[in-house]
């Protein structure tokens, strides 16, 4: 069993309309002039941006809009958001949408305290000090940014896609309605279940993983996604299957299943963002995507794993590890298809070319100097292999 930290700071408002209530809670949090960020037309056409800037007008709390953020948040656009915010002077950042806003709020909170270029600590050549807080009203059940120390951008100049950690940047609280997922497009409530599930199996593969609790937490919270994922695919305005889903989303992602048995795996993720970094795909079909093809490469490093997954969250009963683990992997994929994902780059709408596949393997090993995995310990020729198995 591995000592660990369990820090869980970010507020949580949950429940039908709690939205309405932004402004008196931001109010409460001191803040005198916010700086809003949505993504596309979804939080101006729903109605929730005119909600959310009525209370805040109503708890007389100043605000700035600023929209546009893309689906995999890119740097010039954070940087467009941090002239502007330091220009109005704001000390709070209220993001409405999902991940990527949430992600893109997180690198403006750092880039307004910090004199450089925000790129500096995505590229590890800089630490943050301090950061402006950062909320968010979600609305897009997936990648758990509302309550994690974790942010992604793309930088545009070589299609960099990195990832960054600091407990500084947790949101300071997060609003959640399981209301705001019913106008969600089928695709976009997939992406995220699947999404919130790999969150989970990243921390579940780890080579020395021994903590039994976490393993059956993680088993009925993946269980839980699946059942609830098949509910709203028939029936997207139930109420209870969205709420378990939400708050699945947020506790795949906050550490908790973390515990004994240390932070995982995460080669299938940053295989998978370096798919999206030059296609431009979205995140949880691109995971769809590679971690069958993941999944079958690396099963042979550790089939106890796989076939603990298999037995524990589908009721595998074979006694062989290989044979089980081979059964898991073929379910997991089984329920992608279920949902509607990919589970091939072709399906997915990616045919690169050779020249492209060893871009990304390399890319993603930092041409060789490191390899990709605390579980699969990838080289660049292990990452092209299974890029080439998911086509």
């Amino acid at each position: 069993m591995k000592n660990f930290e369990y820090y869980t700071p970010t507020k949580v408002f949950f429940g039908k309309g709690e939205e309405k209530r932004v402004g008196d809670i931001l109010k409460t949090y001191g803040a005198t002039k916010v700086f809003v960020m949505y993504g596309g037309g979804s939080a101006k056409r729903s109605g929730l941006l005119d909600r959310a800037g009525a209370s805040l007008k109503a708890a007389g709390v100043p605000y700035v809009t600023f929209g546009g953020v893309h689906p995999n948040p890119r740097l010039r656009h954070t940087h467009e958001a941090i002239d502007i915010a330091k220009k109005e002077r704001v000390d709070f950042i209220l993001a409405v949408g999902g991940g990527s806003v949430i992600d893109e709020a997180k690198a403006v909170g750092m880039g307004i305290c910090y004199d450089g270029d925000v790129w500096d600590i995505y590229a590890r050549k800089a630490v943050p000090a301090a950061t402006v807080p950062v909320a968010s009203i979600l609305t897009i059940a997936a990648a758990g940014s509302e309550t994690s120390w974790a942010t992604v951008l793309t930088k545009e100049e070589g299609w960099l896609k990195v990832g960054y950690q600091n407990d500084l940047i947790r949101p300071v609280f997060t609003i959640m309605d399981p209301e705001l997922l019913y106008t969600l497009p089928p695709y976009q409530m997939a992406c995220g279940n699947v999404d919130m599930i790999m969150h989970v199996l990243e921390r579940f593969f780890n080579p020395d993983a021994e903590d039994d609790l976490t393993d059956h937490l993680a088993a009925a919270l993946i269980r839980s996604v699946m059942k609830n994922a098949r509910i709203v695919k028939a029936s997207p305005q139930d109420y209870n299957a969205n709420f378990q889903i939400m708050w699945a989303g947020s506790l795949a992602h906050n550490g908790l299943f973390e515990g004994g048995n240390g932070r995982g795996d995460w080669g299938a993720h940053h295989i998978e963002m370096e798919v999206s970094a030059i296609f431009d795909v979205a995140h949880g079909a691109g995971l769809a995507a590679v971690w069958p093809s993941w999944a079958r490469y690396v099963c042979q490093k550790g089939a106890a794993r796989f076939a603990k997954l298999a037995r524990i969250v589908f009721d595998v009963t074979a006694a062989d590890d290989e044979q089980a683990a081979q059964q898991g992997i073929d379910k997991m994929e089984a329920f992608f298809k279920d949902i509607d994902m990919p589970t091939t780059l072709h399906e997915l709408g990616v045919d690169a070319t050779e020249e492209q596949l060893w871009e990304m393997a390399r890319k993603c090993t930092k041409n060789d100097t490191k390899k990709e995995g605390v579980f699969g310990q990838l080289t660049s020729e292990d990452i092209y292999k299974i890029y080439k198995l998911a086509l």
